[in-house]
């Protein structure tokens, strides 16, 4: 493609709503243009490197016989009453037509895929089926940030295997986890796939497919000896507290005037933070009802409060309670609050189940209690695992130290079982002619995310700095004159580029060599070649390497070779 004959427009400057570096690159690189907040144009640069990600997807699903389908971006509510979860997905956009009936723009599938299946499944020969679709999706964020990485409208490939048993269903998993894996590999960026809580798609086992960058939105625990990975919101924390004193002692109230955090009461009472007690208060609305929960766990611990909505088995996400709340259930403002007296369940962490003399809050202004001791003073109602992780925490695996790294989710696979196959009635006749609900797994890749993670972890000070595999082109050409000689050697590195299956830009616009050097920089072709008109009369082009950037001068007579020989080098 020549430029000038282009509609491509980069930037000097990024748009000040643009706060991630990749977000900020892609606006001044020209591949996508916003139009409203979380809905964005793909330019040609943008969705020519789309097209080629999408290319791979469908190679490595067809090697495991996953089939393509498309599915209506408009979904009628009748599909999401029935799997119950209508008024459950506040990201849902609903509508209504001309018919005042209801329907919602699809943030996800799985409920028109089952009743897809459920149409044609007759029998237990009908299984395995594995099928996929790469689709516009539609999820009404609240606040859209980061470009693509969290966007309303995105481009998604999801896909959904059916089959007879858990064992299969777990089969079918295994292999879209390796297919995963080898289209992320074939992308050319660093990756790991960890253990994910399952969210509102839901089922028992989930892994995501993380790019490991500074700027990734989520925060995942990783182990210094072995393969174990996790996101930071499921990583179990198996340290526990014990007292060297096992008696109960005495209960007793002392004053705490002017103590407004753990760390101050730590100082004042000369201890560690880990040896105090944290004292949270959450809460679930669902509909009318709201149920508190007051939350126990170490001073030096933070609360998740995902696994607080595992522990508790609910189906709507935790909140935390406001001061006028605390107050009202506790008596006292946060920083003076506690366990005992409460008329509210008591969830403890499992880390303080062995504890006895804990300090907490006294449920009065300015005073703590001494001596606490669960069963004597406060009873439990759960013990369970409910704190975040921190750096220096074991290894459930292997017991060696965690670290804590950053990454973006590009890829999330989930085993279903029959979470929705039973209540959308996705069923199959067994061998003896005996109904059976099939088993499910839902397997997701953000494809517009993914470029652009591609990007947050891949660029350097001057730009973008595309992998060949998905590189909107791979050759930058800077056709810095146009004498005749110069054009027709370009004419005939063209036609050998097409020959070999290589695609290219011509920066071929009357703009001085500096402006075309920065922005082949930005764009961050894997390959640049200079042709101007010195270097050309001495009998070299310039041959440069966007990602170490070194520079190669040949000789105009083996250019093409070289330069050919050069992208199948970085295309493998």
């Amino acid at each position: 493609m020549k430029w000038s004959e282009s509609f491509l427009f980069t930037m000097k400057e990024a748009p000040a709503d643009a706060e991630i570096i990749s977000h900020q690159l892609f606006m001044r690189g020209g591949i996508i243009k916003k139009v409203a907040p979380g809905i964005f144009t793909y330019t040609v640069l943008g969705l020519r490197t789309i097209r080629k990600l999408e290319a791979i997807i469908r190679e490595e699903l067809g090697k495991i016989h996953c089939h393509e389908i498309l599915m209506p971006m408009v979904q009628p509510r009748s599909l999401w009453d029935e799997s119950g979860r209508w008024p459950m997905m506040s990201e849902l956009l609903k509508f209504k037509n001309k018919n005042e009936q209801d329907f919602c723009l699809g943030a996800t599938h799985e409920e028109v895929i089952s009743d897809y299946v459920r149409k044609d499944l007759k029998s237990y020969r009908d299984l395995p089926a594995s099928l996929f679709q790469i689709q516009t999706k539609y999820r009404d964020e609240i606040r859209p940030r980061f470009g693509l990485m969290r966007a309303r409208e995105f481009i998604m490939k999801d896909a959904y295997t059916f089959d007879v048993s858990r064992e299969d269903a777990l089969v079918s998993y295994q292999k879209m986890r390796e297919a995963y894996t080898q289209i992320f590999k074939r992308i050319g960026f660093e990756f790991r796939a960890v253990e994910a809580d399952t969210g509102a798609i839901g089922g028992n086992l989930s892994h995501e497919f993380q790019v490991l960058s500074e700027s990734g939105m989520d925060k995942l625990a990783v182990c210094s000896a072995c393969e174990y990975a996790s996101n930071e919101e499921v990583t179990p924390v198996n340290t526990f507290l014990h007292d060297s004193i096992t008696d109960e002692q005495s209960l007793n109230k002392f004053a705490t005037q002017g103590i407004k955090t753990i760390n101050d009461l730590a100082k004042h009472l000369k201890v560690s933070d880990r040896d105090l007690v944290k004292t949270f208060f959450v809460k679930f609305t669902e509909g009318a009802k709201t149920e508190y929960f007051a939350l126990l766990l170490p001073g030096n611990r933070e609360v998740n409060l995902i696994k607080v909505k595992k522990a508790l088995d609910k189906s709507v996400e935790a909140e935390v309670c406001s001061e006028d709340e605390v107050k009202r259930l506790s008596g006292a403002a946060p920083g003076s609050c506690g366990p005992v007296g409460l008329n509210i369940p008591v969830i403890v962490d499992h880390a303080l189940k062995h504890k006895k003399n804990m300090v907490v809050g006294a449920n009065e202004d300015h005073y703590h209690l001494e001596n606490v001791c669960e069963g004597r003073d406060f009873k439990a109602s759960l013990y369970a695992d409910i704190a975040l992780v921190s750096d220096g925490d074991p290894c459930p695996e292997c017991g060696a130290s965690l670290k804590s790294v950053r990454g973006s989710e590009v890829g999330h696979i989930f085993y279903l079982g029959k979470k929705y196959s039973t209540p959308m009635n996705v069923k199959y006749l067994d061998k003896e002619g005996v109904e059976q609900i099939v088993e499910m797994g839902c397997y997701g890749i953000g494809v517009t995310r993914t470029i652009q993670a591609t990007i947050e972890q891949m660029h350097d000070k001057d730009g973008m700095i595309w992998p060949a595999s998905i590189a909107p082109y791979t050759v930058h050409i800077c056709l810095l004159d146009k004498d005749a000689a110069m054009v027709e050697f370009v004419e005939t590195l063209v036609n050998a580029l097409k020959e070999n299956g290589i695609d290219y830009l011509i920066d071929d616009r009357d703009e001085r060599p500096g402006v075309k050097f920065k922005d082949a920089d930005l764009i961050g072709a894997p390959l640049r070649v200079t042709i101007g008109r010195k270097g050309f009369e001495a009998g070299q082009v310039e041959v440069t390497w966007r990602r170490t950037k070194d520079m190669k001068k040949v000789a105009v007579g083996e250019a093409t070779k070289t330069i050919v020989t050069s992208c199948k080098e970085l295309l493998k």
